[in-house]
């Protein structure tokens, strides 16, 4: 819709004019064959920026999890991860039915986990107990307002999994935007995963698609799974060609919107000191609290002023900013997003 500001997700972005042309000049083949050159060229392009061996293209980020999980870890083995990954919270329960796994849950600060509370959550080796199959790490964490592992507490993760013989999982639907934040380098973060997904569809812009990446047996593995998910393709070249654009064309760009996050943040802290900590805004994501009024109502008025935000729990509102919203724009949101929260924020 014209004119309206919305920061619900950076999922709810439009492919930019040059993207349509890249997608429409697309070479294309039947990727079930092996015979998409688009496809291809994205696998081999991403693989190679991780220094992995081998990616697989998805149409979603979910499957490319689902699909990980399934073949790195037995049925019926336990995956740590954080109380309120994605993986967790939001999948609709999918691990319990796709890859048959069970979660052992570890609290951390804003959805970061730490080595040494993992270590301790890993269960005895031995029956009765439930086999530990993985450890997931979500890279940047959803629910933690887009907080980063970064590279050294992967490492110690991994650390912890390599003790006990166990893969290490990455869920990195905003790798990239981790990534921008820290400057580390790709393949040195990529490599502290046994496997990891990474999303084109969130902050790079493209309107499909995934890739779950790592060594080659645990890709071909991962490709079989595709296809038993019902998740193989024909000529996906038109959505690897968005892809592979958008990494050539949007990832610098990601610190724009860290910026214009930021901004939301430090404009909604002046207007309510002690509603937010500006400094905790790392990426592109906003938790904001509604004090004592009740988020659906802030999200109601706010839409009918044409912005949209989105609501994480009953006081607590998620803004996520991306590459169809301008700083402008983002200013103006949080001013009236400030009005709108009145005197609540200091009441809650």
């Amino acid at each position: 819709m014209s004119g309206v500001i919305d920061l619900r997700s950076d999922t709810v972005t439009r492919p930019t004019p040059a993207m349509r042309r890249a997608m429409a000049a697309a070479e294309v083949g039947d990727d079930q064959y092996g015979e998409d050159p688009s496809v291809t060229a994205l696998e081999e392009q991403v693989a190679g920026l991780f220094g992995r061996e081998a990616a697989v293209f998805t149409p979603t980020g979910i499957m490319a999890t689902q699909m990980l999980l399934r073949s790195l870890v037995a049925p019926g083995s336990e995956v740590v991860c954080e109380a309120g990954a994605h993986v967790v919270a939001y999948e609709a329960g999918a691990a319990a039915i796709n890859a048959q796994v069970q979660f052992r849950t570890v609290e951390g600060t804003r959805g970061l986990l730490e080595s040494d509370a993992v270590r301790a959550a890993l269960r005895p080796v031995g029956f009765p107990n439930t086999e530990v199959g993985a450890i997931s790490a979500e890279e940047t964490t959803n629910r933690g307002g887009g907080a980063v592992h970064g590279l050294a507490r992967l490492t110690a993760l991994r650390a912890v999994a390599d003790e006990r013989g166990l893969p290490l999982h990455g869920d990195g639907a905003r790798l990239w935007n981790a990534l921008a934040a820290t400057g580390e380098d790709p393949a040195a973060v990529g490599g502290t995963f046994t496997a990891f997904s990474v999303c084109l569809s969130k902050g790079l812009g493209a309107p499909v698609g995934s890739l779950a990446v790592g060594d080659g047996d645990v890709i071909a593995e991962a490709r079989r799974w595709r296809r038993r998910f019902g998740g193989a393709m024909r000529q996906a070249g038109v959505l690897a060609a968005a892809g592979s654009h958008a990494l050539e064309h949007h990832r610098a760009r990601l610190l724009d919107d860290h910026a214009n996050a930021r901004v939301i943040a430090t404009r909604l802290a002046e207007a309510h000191p002690g509603l937010l900590d500006p400094a905790e805004v790392t990426t592109n994501i906003v938790y904001v609290p509604t004090g004592q009024r009740p988020a659906a109502e802030v999200i109601d008025e706010l839409g009918g002023q044409g912005v949209r935000v989105g609501a994480m729990g009953p006081h607590l509102l998620r803004l996520v900013t991306h590459l169809d919203v301008t700083a402008d724009q983002c200013r103006s949101a949080a001013d009236l997003l400030a009005a709108a929260l009145g005197s609540a924020s200091r009441s809650g």
